[in-house]
């Protein structure tokens, strides 16, 4: 689980980034819509580094393979949610829509996983 303490700790550093680039950088360059998205993203993208995080600390405590997997989904959809919705917003991109979607789905499967994990553990 090292690498995804690695991965969550680039998505954090990343995250607080582009949400200062969206503030600073973007501001008045993008319609309100895209930079709202964008933001969309950088909010999500925050919240999993948490959540990511968590699941490290808890697999350390208890470890179950449904942690991991859990890990993997929400990198995935961190990935593919907010990078779809910084790619839209940056270069208007309208096929990219349909990506955001699975970012989404990967990332509810991951909280489904933890749930499942936390059901069968006893512990956790």
């Amino acid at each position: 689980m090292k690498w995804i303490l690695t991965l969550a700790a680039f998505f954090g550093l990343t995250g607080v980034m582009l949400g200062a680039f969206a503030a600073h950088g973007l501001k008045g360059k993008l319609e309100n819509q895209l930079l709202a998205a964008f933001q969309t993203g950088v909010q999500y993208q925050l919240w999993h580094t948490l959540a990511l995080i968590l699941l490290v600390l808890l697999y350390r405590q208890q470890p179950q393979p449904l942690l991991q997997w859990a890990a993997i989904s929400m990198c995935s959809g961190v990935v593919l949610f907010s990078g779809s919705l910084y790619l839209l917003a940056i270069t208007g991109m309208k096929w990219l829509g349909p990506i955001t979607p699975l970012g989404g789905l990967a990332m509810i499967l991951g909280w489904l996983l933890l749930l499942i994990a936390a059901l069968r553990g006893g512990q956790i």
